[in-house]
């Protein structure tokens, strides 16, 4: 091994090679060669195993030796062929070529990964036509209907493909012009002679050299002519991929077979995935035989092991150029359409072998034996020059096509993915119409293409019907794989012809001849047997059959369609499926026992079967073909043109209806409940039978088989037959229809169920008529029709109208064409998305025995009408409607509705409902047979209105109605019974449809007597006794209104005075109760006796302050519901609240915590790099209940932990928990405070200069004491102790035990979430991070509501204002639980950046200390030091409005060091304000101190504009502190939104208006101060450029901006290449939306290591940018992802929506997307109001499968 390595740095060698060597010479000697071939093969022998070496190393060392191998690539290689190709310097020889060249008009532009495609709904040829995105853009297709979508890689843009578009086939940049060469003109003539001569043989020795190696199966030889000149003994082995084997399988393999460590066997696997290959190990053979040998007895236990190879290095280096020089060749194509020629023909130039001899042939019959990468290359190869040459195009179209079984069998025993297979190329070709049909004509392509289908699947029964009931995994695998060759066979037919030729129809039909075959097969596959006794013991495997049938839809489809557009091809394909129907029927075991019905006087011939009995089978497909093409018959005529040429007279009704009739009273009678014992599967068939993806080809067609059947037999024979497979034949014809009841294994329901599932039946046949053939109709009235039944359950989406719609091959539903007609469309909001609505006009076209309801459907559609119908003072019948006439081959059916099979029928129904006995009859049933009467009298009333007087009409319906029952029913006529039944008491529902049809008998009636008195037929009069009757109704319902609304009115009027009544019964109680209200009500007219009062009582801060703690707080716990008020020494309450780190505010988000434990956070950066927020959800317990309530979540956790329960929403080893009463995210709890007390007015308000004074000394004092404490010095002077101050006294704490812990409690949350530590009490800076969260959240609530226009009080809802309120009197309180001198210690160290202190080292500059968080922490530590003074001379409010006059000045110095002032020329005063002049004045001040580091300034008033809105954040923000820990009210002005702001918030604050007057006033006392702030070294340092500065007011953070068209951020996205794996596309692509930063998502190659365990790009980069929290936008899915933490996550809806307002996750529809404002605008508001944790908590407690997700993997 060691001899290996050291022969293995061949680098010093080459770079002397470099040197010496010339691409010209070493050209020059080729082309003097005698032996071509021989010289080039000779100097790739020399180099290319030199050059290509590369072993197993990993990270950078690997990224620099792929460096170096493509630089001596390309200098000792490349360099040469293009000289040679050329023959001049290859930079200026391409670029003349390039100029020379005249394109083609095909674009070609080859998919990567994810990029997005577009196809044009209206104008392309299928959709497989797509463009790429600036094609799309250049096009006139963007301003139709499109389709976009990502490409999954591999395919290529279509635009210049006339045969592609209908019409636009062009964009602007490819339109042909003049200089573009003609199609038929050959571009070689454009290159020059020698040039073709050098290419022709040059181009034949690089592709045949990289065929024979890509080729090449001999792992340690080599091609003769590139044998070594010495052999070593270096090896490699190769590890190859497969689909079988998991990342995890193969990384531990790894592991243990190359001893490498978990990220390098990553990397490894990832490559192995990404291309296919990876040596994995580097030395002698045997060492690499052993790792061989490990891997394969590692992986070969539960499959075949893991492919491994033992190769040479000469070998794997001459793969490695081989394809290089693919590559090479690839591009230089490119250049010239000549060349792509010569490529073209020495590829497809036959060799000696003769057949499959070619070079293209070799590759294409080695494809499944070459890994992923060569493949891919080669492919890439294919597409730019074969298929970018029309001529060759079609030479390689034919060697495909007559290799094309050969190709799908080793596609289908090989494991790869049909998109890494040469396969996948068919799409190419196939779906070119014209190469299709000639393929067709001369390779019998439909034919190869179903044969090749049906030999794949071998698995036959006894009758030779497929068998999939005993598939092995590995069959299934293979069936799985097989159908792609119906993906192949649906590109062949996509486009019917528009003109055939003999030979076509020849083929075609010879086409439809195997395609029959399959479908005979597939006849009656998969029969069930009805279970009788004992449930079934395992559920037969259905889905198999189903599979093949979806895939087998839209094939079955156009090949009717291509029947339709040929009469001749339509009699013959007619000809043939009738044969092939014969031929099933044959083979069937019954009829063998003939049976005679009779009923109302008419008998028929049948024979016995039972579909409760006998075999069924749901898979009928020969059947449903005849039935589609006697459709088309009778649509395009060819029925009544030629007669003569059709088997019309060989066809056997009662045998056409047989089969699709048992498949019918199957679904009965698995509705009926009589197939249970025979499981699920049954019921899934019987679902997917009706579903909108079989229906077309399966039910429907059912139906259509029934109606053709009924309109060629007497009607009443085929109710009969109907009667008799329905098992309902006794149940009409016994002569005492009561006997029914007595029969002793009938159950009755069941029964009953079958009746009104045959009666449904009856009216589907005669009433479905809206098929274009069946009815006089087109297409679009069919798909209207659908449309409008959708819409009656109720108002949809678009995409739930597009999902009940089926699909054409084309992927189209034609909705759009009349959605517009019938429905209104109302956008949605900011949630939810747009609806359809049907217009009321169409209500009309309503039927509730619309054929493709399901019984849930109609049973809402029903209740929707009803109630529409009664909104709008309508009876609520729902009649059927109107029925279009029927075409000539249908015309008969109508007679069913009229014959006496049916009479009878419905007169036995209604004399059950008139003599009603237990469960005899349903009222469903009775619906259907006035349904059924309604349709009769419809038709009628059609008829007469559509005839001239001389036509007899020989529907008459009414006649036969009136007359009374024959034997055996001997009841009365049907329209007697109607009479009867009409005010029967137990039908009130169908009164209403029971008077419509009486109605229609009698305008019938007048109609016929019309007619018969030789008056002409008008229909306006015949309407007058409906109108009549209509008006009757009206004024019924009217009086009915009526009598209700006086009824109301006298049920109030008792109501009030039973009211009076009780209030006279209890009058002193209601007096008292008065009269404290008035008392209330006058004290609050009453408090202010003066306005002058009010503007001095509205102040937060400062002696003059008004307190709140006059009035009490009551508040109730969730848990106990007892109530209490808050008090300093009761039991402890608290509030639950969710602690977290933020970045909302950041201004640099690149400084996070390195170290936490010596992370110093006493003065917080202007950058707000990191916070702490506290948010909560109002909700208050008392301590006690809590703790008990949080115990037993803890306790319920480990016993969950125990019963390998799946993960929960809250982590509670974090402290995690859920509010017990709105189960939001909460991690600790907050102690309620009392209110703090109002100030003592008698104490006299020291000034400015005094408090400082006392105060420098109160802290000397302290210094001096805490020295002594320390050092035990007492030697040094004593200082001055202000009177009254006593350093050793002990404040008494004001608070109960338990509140005290509650305040340590929600300290160390606090603790523990800002430093990410381990609790610890005892640590100095607990106090300061509980006064950090109290600033930053009051930070960025101002924030918040400044961006939102609020105004700063009275617009918080309810739970944020408890919050902050809570918060601050806590963060007021904290320092009662930590020793004292660690808080005066920290008040020491603030109150040293503030006025420079010489004992205090390490003091920040002022413009690295963020001021409101400067103040709070200052005002909060303030009371430790003042607790101490015991004089009571002072009062704690003079130290914090000095310490707010102090900060603000300082904030003021700040904004002025760091403001840019533009020049403005603004008209402004010569002479300036006040205010501008105390500006330029500090100012200049300043530019004392730091000379010409600060800018010139001559606009005063622009300075102090810049100084007003730079200090008007801290002000907002101070006045919410003040406001909420002194419990002050704020004034009016503050509000509302408007003038005078400014105003009263400075009053507010105890501050003069003219902020300046703060310096002016106090100018001897601050000038010092502001000196040495001014001379500290870091602030010229920073002014002079050594840092980033931060400007005030700071700008709001925002998501990034997204573009408006999706499409532009998907083609972003799929130029992303993952920055792990160098040139390999990211698989998921994914945006942060906070910085704008693109990440490879979901993958391996990507993974990081954050606290030891390892995740994904995603997750690690929200620690980064988030602290934790990360939104983010997966590119090519259209979802938002929000995580937080390792374990949190959801999925929430894109702000990108169609046009029809939906989101679009997945890209499953395709819709163009926008940018919808105000979606992203509620993301936003939700990430800047700190609102992700808690919807990201509500959506794992909906959905508990998002817990189980590995977020952090992401």
């Amino acid at each position: 091994m060691a001899v290996a390595e050291a022969k293995r740095d061949p680098s010093s060698a080459l770079c002397s090679e470099f040197l010496n060597f010339s691409a010209k010479d070493t050209a020059s000697r080729w082309l003097a060669a005698a032996d071509l071939q021989q010289e080039v093969y000779c100097h790739l022998a020399v180099y290319v195993p030199r050059i290509f070496c590369l072993g197993p190393c990993g990270g950078r060392e690997e990224q620099r030796e792929e460096q170096r191998e493509e630089l001596a690539c390309q200098l000792l290689l490349l360099a040469p062929f293009e000289w040679f190709l050329l023959g001049e310097e290859p930079a200026a020889g391409l670029a003349l070529l390039q100029e020379n060249n005249r394109p083609s008009a095909l674009c070609g532009h080859v998919f990567k990964v994810g990029e997005p495609t577009y196809s044009c709904r209206e104008c392309a040829a299928d959709p497989t036509c797509v463009l790429c995105m600036q094609c799309f853009l250049g096009s006139v297709h963007k301003e139709h209907r499109y389709r976009m979508t990502t490409s999954g890689g591999g395919g290529f843009c279509d635009c210049g493909d006339a045969e592609a578009w209908k019409t636009g086939p062009y964009c602007q940049k490819h339109t042909p012009g003049d200089e573009s060469c003609d199609a038929q003109e050959d571009p070689i003539t454009q290159l020059p002679a020698d040039m073709v001569g050098r290419a022709l043989s040059f181009f034949f020795i690089i592709l045949k050299y990289a065929v024979d190696l890509l080729t090449w199966e001999h792992e340690d030889l080599l091609p003769t002519g590139l044998e070594p000149l010495e052999r070593e003994d270096t090896y490699y082995c190769m590890l190859f991929n497969d689909e079988v084997h998991t990342y995890e399988q193969v990384i531990y393999t790894l592991q243990k077979a190359v001893n490498c460590s978990h990220k390098e066997a990553m990397s490894f696997a990832t490559t192995v995935d990404r291309d296919g290959r990876k040596s994995v190990r580097y030395g002698d053979l045997q060492f690499c035989e052993q790792a061989k040998s490990v891997i394969v007895r590692n992986t070969s236990r539960q499959s075949k092991p893991l492919r491994v190879q033992v190769m040479h290095s000469s070998v794997v280096a001459h793969q490695c150029f081989a394809l290089k020089a693919l590559s090479w060749l690839g591009q230089i194509i490119q250049y010239s359409d000549g060349l792509r020629r010569i490529l073209c023909q020495v590829g497809l130039q036959k060799g000696l072998e003769g057949e499959n001899s070619s070079l293209v042939d070799q590759l294409m019959l080695s494809d499944s034996k070459m890994w992923k990468g060569a493949r891919n290359i080669y492919h890439q190869l294919l597409m730019n020059s074969l298929l970018m040459d029309l001529k060759y195009k079609k030479i390689f179209a034919i060697q495909f096509a007559k290799n094309y079984e050969r190709l799908q069998s080793d596609y289908v025993k090989d494991d790869h993915d049909r998109e890494f297979s040469i396969t996948d190329l068919s799409v190419q070709m196939f779906t070119v119409p014209s190469l299709a049909r000639m393929l067709m004509v001369e390779e019998n392509l439909m034919t190869t293409i179903i044969r090749t289908f049906v030999d794949h699947l071998r698995h036959r029964d006894l009758q030779g019907r497929f068998q999939f009931d005993r598939y092995t995994a590995q069959q299934a695998f293979k069936f799985g794989r097989v159908q792609s060759l119906i993906g192949d066979l649906k590109y062949v037919l996509i486009s019917p012809p528009s003109e055939w030729s003999d030979q076509l129809r020849l083929k075609f039909l010879e086409g439809f001849d195997a395609f029959l075959e399959l479908l005979k097969c597939m006849q009656g596959m998969d029969p069930v047997v009805r279970q009788v006794g004992q449930h079934i013991e395992m559920e037969p495997e259905w889905e198999a059959a189903f599979t093949l049938q979806m895939k087998l839809t839209n094939i079955i489809s156009m090949i009717q369609e291509w029947c339709s557009t040929d009469e001749c091809v339509l009699i013959e394909a007619y000809k043939k499926c009738l044969s092939a129907l014969s031929h099933c029927h044959s083979r069937l075991p019954d009829g063998e026992q003939p049976i005679s019905l009779s009923l109302a006087g008419h008998s028929v011939e049948t024979f016995r079967y039972q579909v409760s009995q006998d075999k069924v089978s749901i898979h009928l497909p020969v059947c449903r073909l005849l039935a589609g093409l006697h459709v088309l018959l009778s649509k395009t005529e060819v029925a009544s043109r030629f007669p003569e040429q059709l088997p019309l007279g060989e066809l056997s009704p009662p045998l056409l209806i047989e089969l699709p009739l048992r498949c019918l009273v199957l679904c009965a009678q698995v509705h009926a409940g009589m197939w249970r014992r025979n499981g699920f599967s049954l019921i899934n068939q019987i679902y997917y039978y009706h579903n909108v993806k079989c229906r077309v080809e399966m039910f429907d067609k059912d139906i259509i088989m029934l109606q053709a059947g009924a309109s060629m037999m007497d009607p009443n024979h085929f109710l009969m037959i109907v009667l008799s497979r329905f098992e309902l034949f006794h149940v009409f014809s016994t002569a005492d229809i009561r006997k029914r009841y007595r029969e002793a294994n009938k159950d009755l329901v069941q029964q009953n169920t079958l009746i009104e599932e045959m009666l449904h039946l009856i009216i589907m046949v005669v009433g479905e008529r809206y098929v274009a053939g069946v009815g006089q109709v087109e297409p679009c009235d069919e798909v209207r029709r659908e449309i409008i039944h959708q819409l009656s359950i109720r108002p949809m989406a678009h995409s739930e109208l597009v999902k009940a719609l089926p699909e054409n091959g084309n992927k189209e539903t034609g909705l759009e064409r009349v959605i517009d007609s019938v429905a209104s469309f109302k956008k949605p909001g900011v949630t939810g998305r747009g609806l359809y609505e049907l217009r009321p006009e169409w209500s009309k076209h309503f039927n509730l025995y619309f054929h493709h309801y399901s019984r849930a459907d109609q049973t809402k559609a029903e209740e929707a009408q009803r109630k529409l119908r009664r909104q709008n003072g309508e009876d609520t019948a729902l009649p059927p409607p109107s029925p279009p006439p029927l075409r000539p081959l249908f015309g008969s059916l109508v007679n069913l509705l009229q014959c006496d099979v049916l009479l009878a029928i419905e007169g036995a129904v209604l004399q059950w409902a008139v003599e009603p006995s237990g469960g005899s009859w349903t009222e469903s049933m009775l619906q259907r047979v006035l349904h059924l009467v309604g349709m009769a009298l419809l038709e009628e009333q059609q008829q007469l209105e559509n005839s001239s007087g001389d036509d007899t009409v020989t529907f008459n319906y009414t006649c036969k109605i009136i007359r009374p029952g024959e034997a055996p029913s001997t009841s009365g006529s049907v329209l007697a019974l109607l009479e009867s039944l009409q005010n029967a008491p137990h039908l009130e529902v169908h009164k209403d449809m029971i008077t419509w049809i009486l109605k229609v008998v009698s305008n019938i009636k007048m109609m016929r007597e019309r007619t018969s008195s030789a008056s002409t037929v008008t229909v306006s009069p015949g309407r007058g006794p409906e109108e009549t009757v209509r008006d009757k109704d009206k004024a019924e319902r009217k009086r009915k209104a009526e009598m209700a609304r006086l009824r109301r009115e006298k049920i109030m009027a008792q109501m009030s005075e039973m009211q009076k009544h009780f209030i006279n019964e209890n009058k002193e109680l209601f007096q008292q109760s008065m009269e404290e209200l008035e008392v209330s009500m006058s004290a609050a007219d009453h408090s202010p006796p003066s306005t002058e009062f009010t503007c001095m009582s509205q102040v937060c801060v400062g002696p003059r302050r008004v307190g709140g703690a006059e009035h009490r707080q009551l508040v109730t716990c969730i848990l106990c519901q007892e109530e209490q008020e808050v008090r300093g020494h009761s039991r402890a309450m608290v509030l639950a609240a969710f602690v977290q780190r933020s970045t909302v505010l950041s201004k640099n988000r690149c400084r996070n915590l390195s170290n936490p434990d010596h992370h110093e956070p006493l003065f917080m950066h202007p950058e707000l790099s990191l916070g702490i927020h506290t948010a909560s959800c109002g909700h208050i317990m008392h301590a006690t209940c809590w703790q008990r309530y949080f115990e037993a979540v803890q306790l319920k956790e480990q016993r969950r932990q125990q019963r390998l329960r799946g993960h929960t929403s809250y982590d509670v080893e974090n402290g995690e928990f859920l509010c017990p009463l709105c189960e939001c995210l909460s991690n600790t709890v907050i102690p309620l405070l009392p209110l703090a007390p109002s100030p003592d007015r008698s104490v006299a308000h020291p000034s400015l200069e005094a408090w400082l004074k006392t105060t420098i000394e109160q802290i000397a004092a302290l210094h001096s004491a805490h020295r002594k404490q320390f050092d035990g010095a007492a030697d040094e002077a004593e200082p001055v102790v202000p009177e009254g101050f006593q350093i050793d006294f002990t404040p008494q704490n004001p608070f109960s035990s338990s509140i005290s812990e509650m305040i340590t409690t929600f300290s160390l949350s606090t603790y523990n979430v800002g430093l990410k530590v381990n609790p610890n009490e005892q640590d100095p800076r607990v106090p300061v991070l509980s006064w950090s969260t109290c600033a930053y959240t009051i930070q960025s609530i101002e924030c918040l509501l400044m961006d939102e226009e609020k105004p700063l009080f009275g617009s918080l809802p309810c739970r944020q204002d408890d919050c902050l309120s809570s918060l601050t009197r806590f963060s007021s309180a904290c320092w009662t639980t930590v020793p004292l001198n660690t808080v005066q210690t920290h008040f020491i160290r603030l109150f040293s950046a503030l006025v420079p202190d010489t004992q205090v080292e390490n003091t920040p500059s002022i413009l690295d200390v963020d001021m409101f968080h400067l103040l709070v922490y200052a005002v909060l530590s303030y009371t430790s030091v003042h607790c101490l003074d015991q004089s009571g001379c002072s009062v704690v409010d003079s130290g914090h409005l000095h310490l707010l006059h102090l900060v603000t000045v300082a904030h003021l110095i700040q904004i002025l060091l760091t403001s840019t002032t533009e020049e403005v020329c603004m008209d402004q005063d010569i002479g300036g304000s006040e205010e501008e002049e105390l500006t330029c004045q500090l100012y200049s001040t300043l530019k004392k101190y730091l000379g010409s580091v600060l800018p010139e300034v001559s606009s005063g008033w622009q300075l102090y504009r810049s100084l007003k809105a730079g200090v008007l954040p801290f002000l907002r923000a101070t006045a919410l502190f003040f406001h909420y820990l002194n419990s002050t009210t704020p004034p009016a002005e503050l509000l509302v939104t408007g003038p005078g702001q400014w105003e009263a918030l400075c009053s507010y604050l105890s501050l003069p208006s003219n902020l300046l007057l703060l310096h002016h006033n106090q100018q001897t006392l601050l000038e010092p101060l502001i000196h040495r702030w001014c001379c500290h070294p870091s602030v010229r340092q920073m002014l002079q450029g050594g840092g980033a500065i931060i400007r005030f007011p700071r700008e709001s953070n925002r998501l990034i901006e997204l573009p408006e068209d999706y499409s532009v951020l998907i083609n972003q996205a799929s130029s992303f290449t993952c920055p792990r794996s160098g040139r390999d596309k990211s698989r998921a692509p994914t945006l942060c939306l906070v910085c704008g930063c693109m990440l490879c998502s979901h993958s391996y190659c990507c993974r990081t290591e954050v606290d030891g365990e390892d995740v994904g790009a995603c997750t690690a980069h929200s620690f980064t940018c988030g602290a934790g929290l990360g939104l983010f936008f997966r590119v090519r899915e259209s979802q938002v992802l929000f995580v937080a933490g390792k374990t949190k996550g959801c999925l929430y809806p894109p702000p990108y929506l169609d046009d029809y307002g939906e989101t679009d996750q997945g890209l499953k529809r395709g819709n163009p997307l926008h940018l919808c404002a105000e979606r992203y605008r509620k993301i936003e508001r939700l990430w800047r109001q700190h609102g992700i944790t808690e919807i990201i908590g509500h959506a794992q407690e909906a959905n508990q499968t998002l817990v189980t997700i590995n977020w952090q993997h992401l």
